[in-house]
């Protein structure tokens, strides 16, 4: 018997191969996406679903399921060796981790496969072939957009584009974080009518303008938060801190502080801000508990997204919820959820003139600065707030699952 997909509760399998939501975040590898699959898990169990994550088994003493909240477990799948590794080195062990979800999806098949991430897309296309399941892939981040900035410094596996072509041939719905990500999937000769988009979303209650805040100097507090890669572009904060005599800047992100010293990046933009003359002005604290990432935020004046690219960027809506105004790199996602001038300010990437020009106006003008951050929080609260993001993704599940009439496409959504 066929069910009845229009309404009543679904079985969700989200699958993050290298993003668990259990991970803690600030390395290389833990960022965005782990934060995106842990909240949409969360608020699609909010509606009534029941939702499993599926991530690599990267520690010998996981247990096989982790109750992370009710209606969301994770599961840890067996692929490759039982300890962490760079995302870049999976793929081998991708045909393995597909064959553990044929395996249970055979016993226990979900209503819908929803993939993040590349590889995990290649994972998932594996069982949902041999089980004829429906399944919809959001990229998150595309090889063409990291190749075309990191040229020969990306190290992806040569065959990743070809890959992330042949998932989005294969599934049955992309669904793409932002209005760029929809132009860079057709330019990859994928179908635009099988594109929805659905942004990321922020915890609205965790970041709000009202709570504690780090304590401040006196100085004009600049911030930039996120993985301590050189493509988030810290580099070009510190270049912008020394056209702004006045400001200081923390930086946050990267191993934890007791372990910063070990780290290159953190090694390159300290002899930078040395060479600047801004050592004084410039203060790292490392990767902080998320508990703590409000409290910097809701402090500064400003909050700084210099990508050099951004497939989606959560930091920017983290920091319009705090109230707090954003001067962001007007690349991927920052393009749609920063709006110039009413939330912010968006600048051309790699550009630290740019950047300390736009930074020094709102500095100067307390008045117009506080009304960026009044309209931001209200521009999450409208737009990115989780509920709204997985009521939007359910709309995408049910149209996938929905019969269609022969020759009926959906088109790209907002």
């Amino acid at each position: 018997m066929t069910r009845d997909h229009r309404a009543g509760a679904l079985t969700i399998a989200l699958v993050s191969e290298h993003a668990s939501p259990l991970a803690v975040l600030g390395g290389v590898d833990a960022g965005g996406q782990n934060v995106h699959v842990a909240h949409l898990a969360g608020a699609l169990a909010d509606r009534g679903h029941r939702v499993a994550v599926y991530t690599r088994r990267d520690a010998p003493d996981l247990p096989a399921r982790v109750p992370l909240r009710p209606g969301v477990e994770v599961r840890h799948v067996p692929a490759g060796p039982a300890r962490a590794l760079p995302k870049d080195e999976l793929l081998p062990y991708m045909p393995q981790f597909g064959r553990h979800l044929e395996g249970e999806w055979e016993k226990e098949p979900p209503d819908l496969i929803h993939s993040h991430f590349w590889m995990s897309g290649v994972a998932a296309l594996q069982a949902t072939r041999a089980l004829d399941l429906p399944f919809a892939h959001t990229y998150h981040a595309l090889g063409t957009v990291k190749r075309r900035h990191q040229k020969d410094a990306d190290t992806s596996p040569p065959d990743r584009i070809a890959w992330e072509t042949k998932v989005g041939e294969g599934c049955d719905r992309i669904i793409a974080t932002c209005h760029d990500e929809v132009a860079e999937l057709t330019a990859m000769g994928l179908c635009a009518a099988r594109v929805s988009v659905v942004p990321c979303g922020v915890d609205t209650a965790r970041f709000t303008p009202e709570g504690p805040t780090v304590p401040r100097t006196g100085r004009p507090l600049l911030a930039q938060v996120g993985r301590l890669v050189p493509r988030k572009g810290a580099a070009v904060s510190i270049e912008a801190l020394a056209l702004l005599p006045d400001a200081e800047l923390v930086i946050a992100g990267g191993p934890p502080l007791a372990r910063l010293d070990e780290d290159p990046e953190a090694g390159r933009l300290r002899r930078l801000a040395h060479d600047l003359g801004v050592t004084d002005r410039v203060r790292f604290t490392g990767g902080l508990p998320c508990e703590e990432v409000p409290a910097l935020l809701r402090a500064a004046d400003v909050v700084l997204c210099p990508a050099d690219y951004e497939p989606f960027g959560i930091v920017p809506l983290e920091a319009m919820g705090c109230g707090t105004p954003v001067v962001a790199s007007a690349v991927g996602g920052q393009q749609d959820t920063v709006a110039d001038p009413g939330t912010g300010r968006l600048v051309p990437p790699g550009d630290p003139l740019a950047l300390a020009d736009a930074v020094a106006g709102l500095l100067a003008d307390p008045e117009h600065r506080a009304a960026c951050g009044a309209a931001g929080r209200r521009r999450v609260l409208t737009r990115y707030g989780w509920d709204r993001v997985a009521a939007a993704t359910e709309t995408v599940y049910r149209e996938v699952l929905a019969p269609r009439p022969a020759g009926t496409q959906s088109g790209v959504t907002a």
